[in-house]
């Protein structure tokens, strides 16, 4: 394999293009493409695609997250891409997603990419990096252990990188699916023992996003404990900030880029507060993969079958939105063992995995 020349090779950031229907558009519409064709690559699946109008209007709105990319071009070819995403009223870290197709891997290409991501964070001054690796379930050969003591992935190439940069592994997620259709009479079966469980303290809401104002400012402070109650390793998390009008920013993004949102969440009667949350996400197909998102139990509620309440009760409303999506697709931190053990009993297998990396910055 020849290995690309400094001198032919550049990296120039991504121009976000205001609309996709121009010539200057190209290049986001490759960069979607390239996210897509590594996702089907790292894990053997399709469920990750997404569509550059549902992407846009993530990339567009800088209010509460940034992002951008740089593309590595030979001779006029895209041949990889790093895309960099960082919060702005959390200072701390900033994501990096590594893009380079197996047959242009070891060309020098990837290396690049990751030195370009790492000089545009220091610029941020930013004192974390952390990045994400896709894997199949059936690894063979070598495989990396977590530190948090669960969960295993195969050293491909790009972990292997990532180590040699000097990041390191600190969580291993699992991601699995669930059938919509089949039958749903286990999912209701668990779901009224566990209304039993939880008594008359609680009380379950859903709706469809955007969310009513009675649950706005409860439902953003149950998301802002995201990123404080979800097991997270050995990563460096900054709690987030989240108030009404960042949710609001958040779901507007939602609707313009043609995504359905359900939102199931579990009240505690005597304080009012949000005990429980869970999200099911489809783009504008109605045949395509649903996206489980924000899932949580808050730490003070945990015992009493809140997260079997929330987690049934949005498959069974959604199976009336989203009648014809295939599965659900959801991760979950391996240590995670009362989410996961949830989602075992409903039916849920591993299809992929997730390995998180983090480099600190002197």
């Amino acid at each position: 394999m020849t290995t690309v020349s400094p001198t032919t090779l550049t990296i120039r950031e991504l121009v976000l293009p205001q609309r996709l229907d121009t010539p200057d558009a190209a290049d986001f519409h490759a960069l979607v493409a390239l996210m897509n064709a590594i996702c089907r690559s790292d894990t053997g699946l399709s469920d990750f695609d997404r569509t550059a109008e549902e992407s846009l209007p993530e990339w567009l709105d800088s209010s509460d997250d940034v992002d951008r990319a740089f593309l590595a071009e030979e001779d006029g070819r895209i041949l990889g891409a790093v895309a960099l995403h960082y919060a702005t009223a959390e200072p701390t870290s900033a994501d990096i997603d590594l893009m380079v197709l197996p047959v242009n891997w070891g060309r020098g290409i990837e290396q690049a990419l990751l030195d370009r991501a790492e000089s545009e964070v220091r610029l941020l001054d930013r004192k974390v990096l952390q990045s994400w690796t896709l894997h199949r379930p059936d690894a063979a050969g070598e495989t990396l252990a977590a530190p948090t003591g669960w969960g295993r992935v195969s050293a491909t190439p790009h972990a292997r990188i990532l180590e040699r940069n000097g990041y390191g592994l600190e969580q291993v997620e699992r991601n699995s699916a669930l059938d919509l259709q089949g039958p749903m009479d286990s999912i209701r079966t668990h779901l009224d023992a566990a209304l039993a469980i939880a008594g008359d303290d609680y009380r379950l809401v859903q709706w469809t996003v955007p969310t009513p104002a009675e649950h706005r400012e409860g439902y953003a402070w149950a998301m802002s404990r995201m990123s404080t109650d979800a097991p997270s390793g050995g990563l460096e998390v900054d709690e987030e900030v989240w108030d009404a009008d960042r949710l609001a920013r958040r779901e507007a993004r939602f609707l313009e880029s043609g995504q359905t949102v359900s939102v199931a969440a579990a009240v505690h009667v005597p304080t009012g507060a949000f005990a429980a949350l869970n999200e099911l996400v489809i783009g504008d197909d109605p045949t395509g993969v649903t996206h489980q998102y924000s899932t949580l139990v808050l730490k003070e509620h945990r015992g009493h079958r809140l997260g079997m309440i929330v987690k049934c009760a949005n498959i069974l409303r959604w199976k009336d939105i989203a009648p014809d999506s295939p599965r659900i697709s959801t991760f979950n931190a391996e240590e995670n063992r009362p989410m996961l053990s949830i989602n075992e009993a409903l039916g849920f297998t591993a299809v992929s995995y997730a390995a998180a990396w983090q480099k600190k910055l002197s």
